[in-house]
């Protein structure tokens, strides 16, 4: 039996079992040591030296860095260390924009509740950085260089988690920079607007591009019939800024304020989510009976539609020509509206900054007029509460509005990794009893890993299945598939855990992003309706609008990106 190892954190011993370096160790403590570069999911950069500990001779030793030892001896809150701390501190604020009040990141901002943390009343040096202009290119992202601190996480996620490479480090010393190639604007660059890196920013370097103006300005319009959907994970992220817990679904609470706020009629993205999975199913049953291109790529993220675009033009025939549940809900909502001749304004909640870009694609306006008038983030709408002065926890909780109000748990789980899958597998299983719902939940495509992939009978043949998460696992699929494996279907979210971690959404922990994947699950199983093909609200729309404009109105087909 191998004998415990212990070390000294600030005089306790603490077991030294398997931790990769001293910051994991001294959580173990309860203590939280100051960081701006580390995260667990990233490459360990060492880059900002908050995190410095003091070891038994009086030496600094970065605990992101440094791996754990047996006897060793630290301590985390010195005089020199706090002295340190604050010397770093007030060094990053002499070069950075201290517009705080006027900041999108106000109260949200780790170098500003550090600065907080460690009484930085002043600053003794001057500001010497020229001031940069706010790159504002992208509609999905912006990038404020005068707030960047140059931890680098930016860089790491786009880089090592997303495989897109957008930006990186630029120039030496001083004139060191966060920098596209060229220093291009945002929108000339390899950008998916995934949003990942405005997740990890910890100033307001990266923030979203915010349309809450147009928004209001829309309500306020008496003459302009104004209507929202809300996409399925936005109502398990949104509570924990508002007075709930991680991952409890507040959709009641989410349609009451909208309608504080002035809008005429709530939808819920999931009901598209439903038809979506009717037309990729038959899509992908055609083409396994009748030799279609395979494997057949989902269509929902925006994201990994550019990416594919943007670096994989081949495989676009692969990709299902389904609109995603957003525009298919956007295109019968207009649809409905044009037959009316009303004026209308159409506004969708995503957990997605990506969606931004996919609002304003040429393939989704009619007539030079958009689908999808203005896409608002979790994080946006919860400004927007805050801003009409809401009362989100008193609020009572209120219901969609008709005639698209009922849902099926199968378009709700679309908001977390391999719920599109599972929707589709309930949908062409020939069980369709309940006990068959917990038999397809087990499978292999639920999970937090970032590539899923498992075997299923289907008829005298078996499907090989990858459920992948993270442009990156992405890409290590593509790889496979380059190298002649073969998959029959393969789910995509450009957002590492799916909709439920989107760049949107606002920024959450290991433990949390859990939180969010059950409480989609655990709606999954309080409703009534589990299958797609089950909604009756379907049957009436194909009977509908949808008559004789199901192509027109649900499918899409996907150019090289320009």
């Amino acid at each position: 039996m191998d004998k415990k190892k212990y070390m000294t954190v600030d005089g306790v011993p603490v077991e030294i079992n398997g931790e990769k370096n001293l910051l994991e160790i001294i959580r173990k403590v309860g203590i939280e040591m100051p960081t701006f570069c580390y995260y667990s999911e990233l490459s360990v950069y060492g880059a900002c030296r908050m995190c410095m500990v003091e070891n038994e001779w009086g030496g600094f030793e970065a605990s992101c860095s440094t791996p754990p030892r047996e006897g060793m001896n630290i301590k985390t809150n010195t005089e020199k260390l706090r002295k340190y701390r604050k010397n770093i501190l007030e060094l990053l604020l002499a070069n950075h924009c201290r517009d705080c009040t006027t900041c999108e990141k106000n109260n949200d901002c780790k170098l500003q509740a550090l600065a907080r943390k460690f009484k930085i009343e002043g600053v003794r040096f001057p500001n010497t950085a020229s001031k940069a202009e706010r790159d504002q290119s992208s509609p999905c992202i912006v990038k404020d260089q005068s707030k960047c601190i140059l931890c680098g996480d930016c860089v790491r996620v786009c880089n090592e988690v997303q495989n897109v490479g957008a930006i990186d480090f630029a120039h030496r010393g001083s004139k060191m920079t966060i920098s596209t190639a060229f220093d291009r604007p945002l929108a000339q660059s390899p950008c998916v607007g995934c949003g990942q890196c405005v997740a990890v920013c910890p100033t307001g370097a990266l923030i979203l591009n915010s349309e809450a103006e147009v928004i209001w300005k829309a309500l306020h319009d008496k003459e302009l019939k104004t209507t929202v959907q809300i996409a399925p994970a936005v109502r398990v992220a949104i509570g924990k800024e508002l007075g709930f817990k991680e991952g409890e679904n507040a959709m009641g609470k989410i349609v009451a304020a909208l309608r504080l706020m002035g809008f005429d009629e709530i939808y819920d993205t999931s009901l598209a989510a439903d038809l979506t999975v009717l037309e990729e199913t038959n899509e992908f049953i055609d083409r396994l009976n009748n030799g279609g291109k395979l494997p057949l790529m989902t269509s929902c993220c925006p994201g990994w539609i550019q990416y594919a675009e943007k670096k994989h033009p081949e495989l676009l025939e692969n990709i299902s020509t389904c609109r995603s549940p957003m525009q298919m809900m956007a295109s019968i909502v207009k649809a409905q509206a044009r037959e009316k001749d009303e004026k209308h304004f159409h506004v969708a909640i995503m957990p997605c900054t990506s969606k931004k870009f996919e609002a304003i694609r040429e393939e989704f306006t009619v007539d030079g007029q958009r689908n999808v008038d203005a896409v608002l983030t979790t994080k946006g709408l919860i400004r927007m509460i805050q801003e009409a002065g809401i009362k989100f926890s008193e609020i009572e909780p209120e219901a969609i509005d008709m005639p698209f109000s009922t849902i099926s748990g199968a378009g709700v789980i679309f908001g977390v990794t391999g719920g599109v899958t599972e929707a589709v597998l309930r949908r062409v299983s020939s069980n369709k009893n309940r006990a068959e719902l917990v038999t397809l939940a087990n499978v292999g495509q639920r999970g937090e890993e970032g590539i899923k992939e498992f075997d299923l009978p289907f008829g005298e043949r078996t499907l090989k299945i990858v459920v992948c998460s993270g442009l990156g696992n992405a890409e290590k699929v593509i790889k496979r598939m380059e190298a002649g494996e073969h998959f029959d279907f393969v789910e995509v979210m450009a957002c590492p855990g799916g909709c439920v971690n989107g760049g949107g959404q606002p920024f959450a922990v290991r433990e949390e992003k859990s939180k969010r994947s059950k409480g989609l699950y655990d709606t999954d199983r309080l409703l009534s309706i589990r299958r797609a093909e089950d909604n009756p609200i379907l049957n009436e729309l194909y009977n509908g609008v949808l008559k004789d404009k199901v192509h027109e109105l649900l499918h899409v087909h996907y150019g090289k990106h320009k």
